[in-house]
């Protein structure tokens, strides 16, 4: 797919969603974007997106449709409404959402989409804000591998690492996995920084040991000096994480799988919000070990 002139709708331009439509708009693709908040796209339109007053505005005529909302009640709205995006997009478009949302939900999305003539992927991603104003998220891809292809230029212009990892859904838990993933190692680079400052030690001087070791992780490297500069604007929100965590609790006991370090972290961010710390970014979970809350 050559992006040069192709009319793509990009819906929700939050954080994220902004960086990730303004890559496309740079590699020559005529963007439509929709978002709640009109003030949250003045940029974009002043680059040279066209602005539209509803999904289904967007949606219409596009070649490709890609959303970056919030929860999974608002994706179900966005594409299955009755002013939707499964109801407006043309024949053989191909609808692409990156918000992280429930499965089984990316499932009835693609069935819908099928229906009606379209193609639909799940493709949630992962790198946060800096990933998201660099291009180098990784894009986890669920659906049918031809419409894939058809896509997967697009989806380089936004990310580094793309995989389709199988049928509808699959995009969807493997992001999952990813969240489980993060949930520990975020609660141990917390638990690593409080021990070293409860010990007298220089936190930073710490991290310039570990942070090429064994312990080295992304929320290690990237996250740890956030907390340490008081920094807790998000990159990507808590009560998101929240709900992604709620999700992945809700899709393994689906399965009949106990995960107690998930349900550890869950609880943890449960009090972050709260506390009213929804609207800052993962790394407040600091705040609460600092309060001595945890």
């Amino acid at each position: 797919m050559e992006l040069k002139d192709r009319t793509i709708a990009f819906i929700g331009t939050g954080v994220m969603g902004a960086s990730m439509a303004g890559h496309l708009l740079k590699a020559g693709a005529a963007v439509t974007v929709y978002t709640r908040t009109r003030a949250k796209a003045d940029a974009l339109v002043a680059a040279g997106a066209r602005w539209a007053a509803s999904p289904a505005e967007a949606a219409r005529g596009a070649r490709v449709v890609v959303t970056m909302v919030g929860y999974p009640s608002d994706v179900e709205e966005v594409y299955l409404g009755p002013a939707g995006i499964v109801a407006a997009a043309e024949p053989g478009a191909v609808l692409i959402d990156a918000t992280t949302s429930d499965p089984a939900l990316a499932e009835r999305i693609a069935a819908a989409a099928a229906a009606r003539g379209l193609k639909a992927l799940d493709a949630p991603v992962s790198g946060g804000d800096l990933g998201a104003r660099n291009a180098t998220l990784s894009i986890m891809v669920g659906g049918d591998e031809a419409a894939f292809n058809e896509v997967l230029p697009l989806l380089r212009v936004m990310g580094k690492s793309v995989v389709l990892q199988g049928g509808p859904g699959a995009g969807q838990r493997t992001k999952m996995a990813n969240q489980i993933a993060i949930a520990g190692t975020l609660m141990a680079t917390i638990e690593a920084l409080r021990y070293t400052e409860e010990g007298g030690l220089d936190p930073r001087r710490v991290l310039e040991s570990i942070g090429g070791g064994a312990a080295q992780s992304w929320q290690l490297v990237n996250m740890a000096p956030r907390m340490l500069d008081g920094d807790f604007e998000p990159g990507f929100y808590a009560k998101h994480y929240l709900k992604d965590l709620r999700i992945a609790l809700s899709s393994a006991r689906a399965s009949g799988l106990r995960l107690p370090g998930l349900e550890l972290v869950e609880g943890f961010f449960t009090k972050v919000c709260d506390e009213g710390l929804g609207d800052k970014g993962t790394q407040a979970l600091y705040l609460l070990y600092k309060r001595g809350l945890i």
